[in-house]
């Protein structure tokens, strides 16, 4: 482990590193942007123009895909991917790992000495990788291996690249032999599908045209950024993503100076570097700034379809760590890395488009006004009902050090509207006119100063799901999570509810078809209401009022995650194909045994590094003060005793708590979930108190003040 010589070293090689000085900039050249995607432009440029076009009414229209024209692709992609330097293909698909799989091939196939370079139209569609190594909660058995990726047009094939060579991969979902989903893509495409029937038969009871539906998502994602030569010296970072021990630093983030702060030129050199390489493959990182925390930061992309952003955000969090390495850094993408800061989330800014229109913006006709109604009052009902499924679809064991803890959404789930939208749903429930204050301005009183337009909404940082403007704000996923699960769930209660809607508009007479809306909503927003708040989720008047409105408040992923397999949840997924039960039964086991075999990995690991590296620095430490008072007395000396005398004291007694603390968590490792953490919280507590007696250069780990300031 580190001794201080160690420490020493590395921070001395941090501020040895070389500082890039600043010249100018050359012309900025944008026309790499998308090169490694087989876009639609080059799609049209390489592809005969009927197969082109076949492929685009797929990708653009949802239309059927036409297997007969998939030879065409796969040369064309093949051919593509060779300029660019492709040796390579892989399946690129999404099992229930929580990250991404591949399995790469060459596009060599040689006759006798003869090298040809060969991807046919069935490498292009299906893959056949072994299903028998992947979570697949009992649908699979170890002895049953077949399984099989299916290629996803609706995301472009691209092309990674690495030190010496580059693979084109192509997004894929991923099912079984007998057709279940084991991935996350493939729900997330049937709930998409799911949505988008459900908003065309919304839009026709308000006689519009038949228009392409699109959901988008714009996914910000949180990180942290610390040197690697301390990361490789933290053994529960390498293997859990998070600090198990480690005393807070006198100072942390309670002077709110690193959000929005100056970056440092370090950490500015890695996210350019990041942002080259993403800005390759197509994905438009748009916004990069400090976050709350020191050490942490934030990237947050433009909107894409929900399928596309999906993928995107999982190429993100690769290059983000990728990229770190290179710089000599590493990401840390834990929900809660450090106790005592804030954690990382990934906020899910989600809308629905219809045509060219967002159904969640507002507008100034009463039709286009009497269409946002209706879809806001359906959100509200899918929410309410569901406010289950949404904390189920957020549920992980490094979610639960986050969420409610004062820096991030609670474990409630609830709805903020803002004052004017509040006051727009309050008239509509006490049958008045459904129009709110009109945006204003906002007068700073300085004359050098525009005047700045008011948003129909605040911001409110505590809530969970909130009305920003044009879109919701789901902001309890964490930050190492895929944003399916949340966007999967978040789109099939929402078909549930504008289903419901659409089923009884259709009934309502034309010449009466407002009127009846208006009673409509007033009846179905007054039964759903109780999930809109608009004050302080951490507030703790907050928890008992949300439990005198009957709202649910599942604090933890155990609680949380039974509720994925009750009867009304099972009806749900069944009713939209999203799920079968069996395939939702699988995915209950799953997350079950993932979560139990993460608390077990977490305890074993405080188990040892306290037991192999704590116990023995705090042991020297006692034995070293103790012989010191021992030749103080011995030598008859007065000064200094008594403080000796107290050092030792404390030290034993932290020694003692130590070891009792592991005793403890050893039992613990055989037991349940709850003992296990209560026994790990009991060790951290004691081993951060010792940590603050034994001499620094003594200590073994690198400390919080060195991890989150010195990079």
């Amino acid at each position: 482990m580190m001794s201080d010589s160690t420490r020493t070293q590395a921070i001395s090689a941090i501020a040895s590193l070389p500082v890039s000085g600043v010249s100018e900039s050359a012309p900025v050249r944008i026309d790499y942007y998308g090169a490694d995607v087989f876009s639609t432009e080059v799609m049209k440029k390489y592809l005969p123009k009927d197969t082109a076009k076949t492929l685009l009414s797929t990708i653009q229209d949802g239309l059927p895909l036409n297997a007969d024209i998939a030879a065409d692709v796969a040369h064309a992609m093949k051919q593509w991917a060779l300029e660019r330097g492709a040796t390579h293909y892989t399946h690129w698909f999404q099992p229930m790992t929580g990250s991404t799989a591949e399995k790469h091939d060459s596009f060599l196939d040689p006759k006798g000495m003869e090298p040809i370079m060969s991807f046919s139209g069935k490498n292009l569609i299906v893959s056949e990788p072994d299903a028998s190594s992947f979570p697949s909660g009992g649908l699979r058995c170890t002895f049953e291996a077949r399984g099989y990726t299916a290629w996803d047009p609706t995301s472009p094939a691209f092309i990674k690249r690495h030190g010496n060579g580059a693979t084109l991969c192509i997004p894929t979902a991923y099912c079984s032999y007998t057709g279940d989903a084991l991935d996350k893509k493939t729900p997330l495409l049937r709930s998409r599908q799911a949505l988008g029937n459900a908003v065309k038969r919304l839009m026709k009871c308000f006689g519009l045209p038949d228009e392409r539906v699109t959901i988008t998502l714009g996914p910000e994602q949180e990180y942290f950024l610390i040197d690697k030569n301390f990361y490789l010296n933290r053994p529960d970072l390498v293997q859990t993503g998070r600090t198990l021990f480690g005393a807070p630093p006198a100072k942390h983030q309670q002077l709110e100076d690193h959000y929005f702060g100056s970056i440092k030129p370090r950490i500015l050199n890695f996210m350019n570097d990041v942002e080259k390489e993403l800005w390759r493959l197509g994905i438009p990182a748009k916004t990069r700034h400090n976050e709350v925390a020191p050490a942490q930061f934030e990237l947050a992309p433009l909107f894409e379809d929900v399928n596309l952003a999906i993928d995107h955000n999982m190429l993100v969090m690769e290059i983000l760590r990728q990229q770190a390495s290179r710089h000599g850094l590493v990401c840390l993408l834990h929900e809660k890395p450090f106790v005592g800061v804030n954690g990382s989330g990934k906020h899910n800014n989600w809308s629905i488009s219809y045509g060219d229109k967002n159904l969640l913006d507002p507008g100034t006709d009463p039709q286009q006004n009497a269409i946002f109604l209706t879809v806001l009052a359906a959100i509200i009902e899918a929410v309410d009902k569901h406010s289950d499924l949404l904390r189920n679809s957020v549920a992980s064991a490094g979610n639960d050090h986050r969420l409610g803890a004062n820096e991030a959404p609670p474990a409630i789930i609830s709805i903020f509207l803002g004052d004017q939208l509040n006051e727009v749903i309050e008239n509509i429930i006490n049958g008045e006119s459904g129009r709110g204050r009109r945006n204003d301005t906002l007068q700073i009183g300085v004359d050098t100063l525009p005047v700045l337009p008011r948003d129909a909404t605040d911001r409110n940082r505590t809530s969970p799901f909130a009305f920003t403007g044009n879109k919701f704000e789901f902001r309890a996923p964490g930050s190492a999570q895929s944003c399916a699960g949340p966007m999967m769930t978040l789109n099939t209660i929402v078909a549930e509810a504008f289903d419901s809607l659409a089923e009884e508009l259709s009934s309502f007479a034309p010449e009466t078809f407002l009127a009846q809306l208006q009673e409509t909503l007033k009846r179905r927003i007054s039964e759903h209401k109780r999930i809109i708040f608009n004050g302080d989720n951490y507030s703790e008047e907050w928890v008992k009022e949300a439990e005198r409105r009957g709202l649910p408040n599942l604090k933890n992923t155990m609680t949380a995650l039974h509720t994925l397999v009750n009867e009304k949840n099972v009806a749900l997924f069944e009713k939209y194909g999203v799920f079968s039960r069996r395939e939702l039964e699988s995915r209950f086991e799953i997350f079950l045994e993932e979560y139990h075999r993460r608390i077990r990995i977490e305890g074993r690991l405080s188990w040892e590094m306290a037991a192999t590296i704590i116990l023995p620095a705090l042991r020297n430490e006692y034995k070293q003060t103790v012989s010191a008072l021992s030749r103080a007395l011995d030598a008859k000396r007065t000064n200094g005793t008594a403080a000796l005398q107290k050092l030792a004291d404390k030290l034993g007694d932290a020694l003692d708590s130590v070891v009792s603390d592991l005793d403890t968590l050893e039992t613990a490792l055989t037991s349940c979930h709850e003992d296990i953490l209560a026994a790990m919280s009991r060790l951290r507590t004691s081993v951060d108190a010792a940590e603050t007696l034994v001499n620094d250069r003594s200590w073994p780990l690198p400390k919080y003040r060195e991890m989150l300031f010195i990079y």
